[in-house]
């Protein structure tokens, strides 16, 4: 006569793991959405995270941690703009070391600047490429710290003086290899040199220079590389000194510099002295707020999503102690009872996922439409998947450890 063998993970059997849950549907039909809905707002969140992260890694272009800036305001009757403008750029550079120092009319990552179009063609017929605007001088690259890669740098010469209410612009220009790129995308950027581009729909500009790279002043525009140099200084009352450091002595020259200022001319004020990493830090606030926003909001979602799955597991395991009892009785090891609930779990959370992954999908459709964000890349799909197949995997352990561990004799025993 054959003995009875006891029951091993190839018994399992879909059939009544399915009919236990039909018996408690609505549970497992809870557990399904909650995994789902955290599945759709946990991979897009972290797509968002690390888009956000890639904003604040990028390469400003300019010397960060040694640049700072302040305006300089003046009020008095005889100020004269030009002249100041003048003797404080020469004090500035000769100060010990002051790398250079330039009068500009924006910051990169500042938030506040000037932007204009250029077009490859004039008249209002033809599109125009928007780009952020750095008034400088010859001393421009080698205080923004950027590059020439073609061409060359403004002469002297070509500096001109920008006025209140000017309307028209200098002749010649240097642009960033992006702006070179998208004014002329079926050419080199080199060849860019020498080319003509138009502002204002009619004033040209002879493209005399490309540096490397150089961000525009907001950090949330989508052509944050788009930038333009133009040769000239302003005699605007109010004037920016961007200054750049040697190695290590940005903080004393920051005191250094405003003093130096302060006392030169009593006809003016200075503020707004701050660092560019202050600037950065600054401009992305927004970034980091939403990073630890949705960093929570995951945390939570997981914590109850884990927290519900167990509650479930727990309901089941107590209203299933005499079947459990019985199949320990007939042979079924503990190892057995705890893949059975685990089998079940995953289960409902293969329906959750599958689920989260449609929703998941739909929403980053909602957010690209609604507010510009690029597609979720695929990986993180199937990446969203295994992690929350993981989550109840293992938020349904315990419960399943604890059936295993209920003895058959109290388990079968009536009250």
């Amino acid at each position: 006569m054959k003995q009875s063998q006891p029951q091993t993970s190839t018994n399992w059997e879909l059939g009544p793991i399915l009919r236990a849950m039909l018996r408690n549907k609505v549970g497992a039909i809870l557990i399904a959405l909650q995994i789902a809905i955290t599945m759709t707002i946990i991979v897009n969140s972290v797509y968002i995270i690390v888009e956000r992260n890639k904003d604040m890694q990028r390469d400003s272009g300019i010397d960060n941690e040694n640049s700072f800036y302040l305006t300089s305001v003046g009020f008095g009757e005889n100020f004269n703009v030009p002249n100041t403008v003048e003797e404080d750029l020469t004090m500035l550079r000769a100060l010990p070391g002051v790398v250079d120092a330039i009068q500009t009319n924006a910051v990169p990552n500042s938030n506040s600047g000037w932007s204009m179009g250029l077009k490859t063609q004039s008249g209002v017929e033809h599109d125009a490429v928007g780009t952020a605007v750095y008034m400088v001088d010859d001393h421009g690259v080698n205080a923004l710290d950027v590059e020439i890669i073609a061409g060359e740098n403004f002469a002297p010469s070509d500096i001109s003086l920008r006025t209140v209410g000017q309307v028209d612009w200098p002749n010649k220009t240097i642009i960033t290899k992006a702006m070179a790129e998208n004014l002329f995308p079926d050419i080199h950027y080199a060849e860019v040199v020498g080319k003509t581009v138009y502002i204002n729909d009619i004033d040209p500009m002879v493209v005399v220079g490309i540096i490397d790279k150089l961000q525009a002043p907001w950090v949330n525009w989508s052509n944050v590389e788009n930038v333009m140099l133009s040769p000239e200084r302003q005699s605007f009352k109010g004037s920016r000194y961007f200054i750049r450091s040697e190695p290590g002595m940005r903080d004393t020259l920051m005191n250094q510099v405003e003093e130096l200022l302060a006392n030169s001319n009593n006809q003016r004020l200075i503020k707004g002295m701050r660092s560019i990493e202050e600037t950065r830090e600054r401009s992305y606030r927004g970034h980091t707020a939403m990073i630890k926003i949705l960093t929570t909001v995951m945390v939570i979602l997981t914590i109850v999503t884990a927290l519900g799955i167990v509650g479930l597991a727990s309901f089941s395991v107590n209203q299933r102690k005499k079947q459990i009892g019985t199949r320990r009785a007939l042979g079924a090891t503990q190892g057995t009872i705890i893949r059975y609930f685990m089998f079940e779990n995953f289960l409902i959370s293969s329906i959750g996922v599958l689920l989260g992954a449609i929703l998941t999908v739909i929403l980053n459709v909602i957010l690209v439409n609604a507010f510009g964000l690029d597609r979720l890349d695929w990986f993180y799909i199937p990446i969203g998947m295994l992690v929350l197949w993981l989550v109840g995997q293992a938020a349904v352990f315990g419960p399943a450890k604890k059936a295993a561990n209920i003895p058959p004799a109290l388990a079968t025993r009536t009250v």
